[in-house]
């Protein structure tokens, strides 16, 4: 999947500057896609050269101007274009922990334990910014009125397949750790 189809996805949202896409990357599509600020910045600039987006300028005091981002036709047409493709394989699994988990046997024990530890913070801590989305989105609904009511619901479903990821990640870890902590007994 290219980056603008994940920019486009943002974009859904309505008008965003580069920044706003940057900051709210991670509460609305880092669930299942990561980028940089200057990833983004770059897809946006391709995607204006395109058509794909139009920028207007806002001008602010006390700060520099800020271009703000929306779709055009065109790039809701790329959208609905990008929807009815099927999907590619799924993404593969690329994670250097599992690089590490799969060494321990013959590596430092301590400090594979200690990098699953972090891990758990990691998911942990993005979990609970989940969650707090999760809140915000449901606005006081339960899940089937977010369902029946709401004007999008793609967001919410890919919300609840990155919650999904990071409890099973959760899992995982506390697995991983205390079997680490069994093998370290052992030597």
């Amino acid at each position: 999947m290219a980056l603008r189809n994940a920019v486009m996805a943002a974009l859904l949202e309505g008008e965003a500057s580069g920044y706003d896409l940057a900051k709210g990357f991670d509460a609305s599509v880092a669930n299942f896609w990561m980028a940089t600020p200057q990833q983004l910045y770059r897809e946006l600039e391709r995607m204006e050269r395109e058509g794909l987006v139009v920028a207007r300028v806002v001008e602010q005091e006390r700060r520099p101007n800020k271009r703000l981002f929306s779709l055009t036709e065109a790039g809701f047409a790329a959208v609905r274009a990008y929807v009815a493709e099927p999907p590619a394989r799924p993404t593969a699994i690329r994670d250097e922990l599992m690089v590490k988990v799969q060494c321990a046997d013959v590596g430092d024990l301590e400090a594979v334990r200690a990098a699953v530890a972090e891990r758990i913070e990691w998911a942990t801590a993005k979990l609970a910014r989940y969650e707090r989305l999760r809140e915000r989105m449901l606005s006081g609904r339960t899940e089937d009125e977010h369902f029946a009511q709401a004007e999008r619901i793609g967001p919410y479903l890919t919300l609840l397949r990155g919650m999904s990821f990071e409890r099973e990640n959760l899992r995982w870890c506390e697995l991983a750790l205390r079997r680490l902590k069994e093998r370290a007994a052992t030597r």
